[in-house]
């Protein structure tokens, strides 16, 4: 099982070079069931605003849409058992509070990945990273 932050699911909706492609080709894969994946609730709301800042209010709409309705996407609850255990995470890792609630939603799921831009998450133990396009 990989984890999928937000990152990834910016890229797909706003990069249209390489490391766009590769995002919507490890999308893909997730939806035509070649990858078992899950992801936060709060991807939702980081790609929505990113959209939308980038683009227009349709446009993060469409996305929001989308990210909702992605076949075989498994979506963690931003729950208190999540929050707490990414209190521990920011504690132990110095992280901020969304990427510590990513790691928290990946570890909790037994992901063994997590697929993301964000070098912060090299810094936790307990899971790898890997980029997309060499980030």
């Amino acid at each position: 099982m990989i984890y999928i932050d937000a990152s990834v699911f910016v890229f797909a909706a706003l990069n249209t070079k390489n490391a766009g492609d590769e995002a919507r080709s490890l999308l893909r894969d997730v939806q035509t069931g070649k990858l078992e994946a899950t992801s936060s609730a709060l991807t939702f709301v980081e790609l929505v605003w990113a959209v939308k800042r980038n683009r227009t209010s349709e446009d993060a709409i469409a996305s929001g849409e989308a990210f909702l309705n992605m076949p075989r996407l498994r979506l963690v609850d931003v729950d208190g058992n999540i929050l707490a255990r990414a209190l521990a995470l920011m504690r132990k890792y110095r992280l901020d509070p969304r990427d510590s609630i990513h790691a928290a939603s990946a570890l909790t799921e037994g992901a063994e990945l997590i697929i993301s831009t964000d070098k912060h998450f090299d810094k936790i133990r307990e899971i790898r990273r890997r980029g997309i396009s060499g980030k």
